[in-house]
């Protein structure tokens, strides 16, 4: 008989299988025999966690949320105290995390939801869900920037910060598409400039924002990548 200790790491090997993998393989090539073998357990024990591969996915989706949710808690653009600078710290960090192969710094989200958009509602959902949860992080820090240094501007904190989103996932999609890491960097690059003229600095911020430290930070790792 397993101990609940063994049960527990038995779960949460699947969880970590299931980041891996569907982003690996995508959604619908991933087997149920798949996330068993890349997490060294039995199907049985599969079947006493999960009723199925889209009730895995589900959970993965949340342990993925909590996984980069404490990444990007803990990440050094949160320490920066102007906010348009913070915001380009940020930007500067998804660049960071754009190291390794293809799936080790692409969106488990983004990769998901691609698949099973139409197919699979409950999976749609929740991945829009923990994209605009992630997206909603931001707002304060850009409502901010918008007040200090555009506050004649248009458009909305909110809508920026999906703009934000939609150019990552995009920039990942172009990644794979071209088999070439740089297609994301060249995004985020972009986004970065456009950011830059959405809040123009004038000049006495420019050099008060010139004794901010270095916006580039020393990174986490790979697997928790949003």
């Amino acid at each position: 008989m397993h101990s609940m200790a063994d049960a527990g790491s038995s779960r949460t090997r699947l969880l970590d299988a299931a980041l891996r993998v569907f982003r690996e393989r995508g959604y619908t090539a991933t087997t149920v025999e798949d996330l068993c073998r890349a997490a060294g357990v039995t199907k049985g024990s599969f079947f006493h966690h999960f009723e199925s591969k889209e009730a895995l996915a589900l959970a993965a989706i949340e342990h993925w949320n909590m996984l980069t949710g404490a990444l990007f808690e803990a990440a050094p653009y949160r320490q920066v105290e102007d906010p348009r600078e913070r915001l380009l710290a940020y930007l500067d960090f998804r660049a960071a995390l754009v190291r390794g192969e293809l799936p080790e710094f692409t969106c488990l989200l983004g990769t998901l939801v691609q698949e099973t958009f139409a197919s699979h509602p409950v999976l749609q959902a929740a991945c829009g869900t923990g994209i605009k949860a992630h997206a909603q992080t931001l707002v304060p820090t850009i409502e901010a920037a918008r007040a200090r240094y555009a506050p004649e501007a248009d458009w909305s904190a909110e809508s920026l910060a999906r703009h934000t989103q939609a150019v990552l996932q995009g920039g990942f999609v172009l990644a794979k598409a071209l088999n070439d890491p740089q297609a994301a960097l060249e995004a985020i690059g972009h986004l970065k400039r456009y950011v830059e003229g959405l809040l123009p600095v004038r000049r006495d911020e420019a050099h008060d924002n010139a004794s901010q430290p270095n916006r580039f930070p020393t990174l986490q790792p790979r697997s928790m990548r949003r």
